[in-house]
């Protein structure tokens, strides 16, 4: 393992050992071979390829971070981060998809729920013949998701019973299993919120639309209903009234797991803007010879670096988090700050790809249009840019004015 984790070690290391660098190679030729054809139709149509999460199955790229006895490969969050960088190179609406169903999902059952259910439900998400989702976001609820969540759940009998909505959720559509998240004790406030594991088939659950985005298309959104939605109680996970430490620590590491996103996504624009000054020709010559197209390509490469040494300490340190404790501390900061810095980075990276490109870069069905289009969303999800500035912020200040 890269020996960066701890904020007081003497020596850093910020490179792939043999083992980390196979799982990105890896992924990144499964990913090129399987997932980069898919990518254009996806983008055009806002296509969900129904036999991509299988596939991505049988060849052992999910449940990255669960045992093999629930039908995981028994690896860590940085394999599974390597994994994601891998896949977001070449279609990143289905490292996003990929991300929400192995990291927000299957991973949160595995640390949070009980014995009954992993064996229930981690060996289906690990094979990818179902599609895991988290629901977080609602309508009135975004950057203050816990606080002013309205979706609420009562417990009948044997039953919980859900009404409320949730909105912007990955996955939401085509999505077999959800981690949903309600409120069992209204005076309680976010301390009085539980989590749920809910089948699209339990009745009073819909999904009310899909939504059509500016980037990451193909990867579905959705909209979602509840409306007296009766799940089992057996399916409420890590104890009633204890939904913060499941959506706490859950958030540190999905803001961990933004950052490889990014880095692919601007490792395959920088590639791209490299062939391309190397073969537009312009004034009889290359325009990669000209000295403000080579500034704007070093420019990306630095920002790439950074963003690549940056992400893998991140993870690193994320790797170890014990259930419960994220949400406070050193590593909250450093992820607010890794999924900060990389996506406004690679916004930067993608902002000068076009830019090289010139009319091509403009044009909608481009890769680099494609790319270019994705950037924003990361400045979004998984709490803004500014939310992640106000988490440093007041870990930074803590104590002042005590």
């Amino acid at each position: 393992m890269l020996d960066i984790a701890g904020s007081n070690e003497k020596h850093a290391v910020f490179d792939l050992d043999a083992e980390q660098q196979m799982v990105l190679d890896n992924a990144d030729r499964f990913a090129r071979n399987e997932l980069y054809p898919l990518a254009p139709r996806m983008d055009n149509e806002e296509w969900w390829p129904q036999d991509a999460f299988p596939l991505i199955g049988d060849n052992g790229l999910f449940g990255i971070t669960i045992p093999e006895e629930y039908g995981g490969t028994g690896l860590d969050l940085f394999a599974a981060g390597l994994v994601l960088q891998g896949f977001a190179r070449w279609n990143h609406a289905m490292a996003l998809a990929w991300v929400a169903h192995d990291n927000l999902c299957a991973n949160n059952i595995y640390r949070n729920g009980n014995e009954d259910q992993r064996r229930r439900y981690l060996p289906d998400l690990c094979s990818g013949r179902k599609i895991g989702a988290l629901g977080l976001t609602e309508p009135g609820a975004g950057s203050d998701a816990l606080g002013s969540m309205r979706t609420t759940a009562r417990r009948d009998g044997d039953h919980y019973v859900l009404n409320g909505s949730k909105i912007y959720i990955t996955n939401g559509p085509v999505a077999d299993v959800l981690l949903v998240y309600a409120k069992t004790d209204r005076e309680k406030g976010a301390h009085g919120i539980s989590a749920f594991i809910v089948e699209k088939d339990m009745p009073g659950f819909k999904v009310a639309q899909k939504l059509n985005k500016m980037g990451y298309r193909g990867s579905q959104t959705g909209e979602l209903l509840f409306e007296e939605c009766r799940v089992p109680a057996e399916n409420l996970v890590g104890g009633e009234n204890r939904g913060v430490s499941v959506v706490m620590s859950g958030l540190d590491l999905e803001r961990a797991m933004i950052s490889p996103i990014c880095l692919g996504v601007a490792e395959r624009a920088l590639e791209l803007s490299i062939d391309y000054a190397r073969t537009r020709q312009q004034f009889g010559k290359p325009i990669g010879s000209f000295q403000m197209v080579q500034s704007m390509i070093a420019d990306m490469y630095v920002q790439v670096e950074t963003i690549r040494t940056f992400t893998y300490r991140v993870l690193a340190a994320a790797a170890p988090l014990e259930i419960g404790g994220g949400g406070r501390g050193d590593i909250h900061m450093l992820t607010a700050a890794s999924v900060m810095y990389a996506a406004e980075a690679s916004h930067k990276v993608l902002d000068l790809a076009v830019q090289v490109h010139g009319g091509t870069g403009y044009i909608w069905e481009s890769e680099i249009n494609r790319l270019f289009r994705s950037t924003k969303l990361l400045e979004i999800g998984a709490g803004t840019t500014e939310v992640r500035k106000m988490i440093i912020a007041g870990e930074l200040l803590k104590g002042m004015g005590k």
